[in-house]
């Protein structure tokens, strides 16, 4: 950090909020988010910057927060070299955010930035976690709603972590929990596993999610499923008992239809006919032999790809205004006065 930067960081008179924004292909989206976003920080009293995260995007999103780079103070860009996934990129995010506070929400407006007054007051109180809560969740389809539903319960069951339910990444953090938060170095990274790991003083306020303003969704079933296995595998080890149990089940029911079996044949001198039962047999324990591995095999390539220390995403480049670092929010109509570096 040279002089002028140094300077610039010891001129502000007010705390320093960052704003983490992951962004994958949101063209579409982004002049309706910074519509939202830039008045309520506005009403703040406090000191601003916007960090903007570009994973990997194909539609000019990065152009577009090139040009906002210019134009509004405060705002960064950190763009990556390609599509790490949403996990990296909040990474990515957070080590580059220098506030005092750190938020993060998407730029797809299902989180209202209309509750980030509410959570900075919140922090101003000495909470270091201020956890969004969702009450409800407009726009979504009822069977994506019911399995949510169903997976964070069953995760917040079988993990070590109480990881709240019903949560996603919106929230605030102090830069205390961030900076724990960044010791963490695993590669395969479940953040809101993470965000729950690390403790310390929470409050949570419940809110309504909107649906998406427009774009599409990132996120299919299939995404959906593999970040649900990844929830379930990097916090808790409840996947390989489940194996053992159903493995001790089957055997059990296999022991007492063979001994069904003997019984029938010895005593009730009914014939067994063979190949049904026998298929039905193999084909129930190999269902179950094939599942087992499969669990294994998830926490055999967890420790493979951690052996590896690659690092979590690479930084193609990092674009700012070194003369408009921070926005102040105290005079939010003028919108012009900011902490000059010089």
């Amino acid at each position: 950090m040279n002089q002028r930067v140094e300077f610039a960081d010891k001129a502000r008179e007010k705390p320093l909020l960052s704003i983490v924004v992951p962004v994958f292909n949101e063209r579409a989206m982004l002049p309706l988010f910074v519509k939202r976003v830039f008045p309520t920080l506005g009403t703040l009293d406090v000191c601003w910057e916007m960090v903007m995260v570009d994973d990997g995007s194909t539609d000019g999103s990065a152009d577009y927060i090139k040009d906002l780079v210019t134009s509004k103070p405060g705002v960064r860009l950190v763009k990556l070299s390609r599509n790490f996934g949403k996990e990296a990129a909040l990474t990515a995010g957070l080590e580059n955010a220098r506030g005092d506070a750190v938020i993060i929400i998407d730029a797809d407006l299902q989180d209202p930035p209309e509750h980030i007054p509410a959570m900075v007051d919140c922090w101003r109180t000495g909470t270091d976690v201020v956890l969004m809560q969702r009450r409800s969740r407009a726009g979504e389809t009822l069977f994506k709603r019911w399995s949510a539903h169903l997976f964070y319960r069953l995760l917040s069951r079988t993990s070590r972590t109480d990881i709240p339910v019903d949560t996603g990444d919106f929230r605030l953090m102090s830069r205390m929990a961030v900076d724990i938060l960044l010791q963490l170095k695993e590669r395969n990274r479940y953040m809101k596993g993470l965000f729950a790991w690390i403790g310390l003083p929470t409050q949570v306020i419940q809110y309504d999610r909107d649906p998406r303003a427009a774009g599409d969704t990132k996120w299919d079933y299939p995404g959906l499923v593999g970040l649900a296995i990844e929830g379930l595998t990097s916090f808790s080890v409840s996947p390989l008992r489940w194996a053992t149990i159903i493995g001790l089940l089957a055997a059990s029911v296999g022991a007492l239809f063979g001994v069904w079996i003997v019984v029938k044949a010895m005593v009730l001198g009914v014939a067994t006919s063979g190949y049904p039962s026998l298929v039905a047999i193999i084909s129930f324990l190999g269902g179950i032999q094939l599942l087992s591995i499969g669990i294994v095999g998830e926490y055999v390539g967890k420790t493979y790809m951690e052996s590896k220390q690659r690092p979590v995403y690479v930084t193609e480049e990092v674009v700012e205004n070194p003369h408009r670092r921070y926005q102040s929010s105290e005079n939010p109509q003028a919108g012009e006065r900011y902490v000059k570096a010089v």
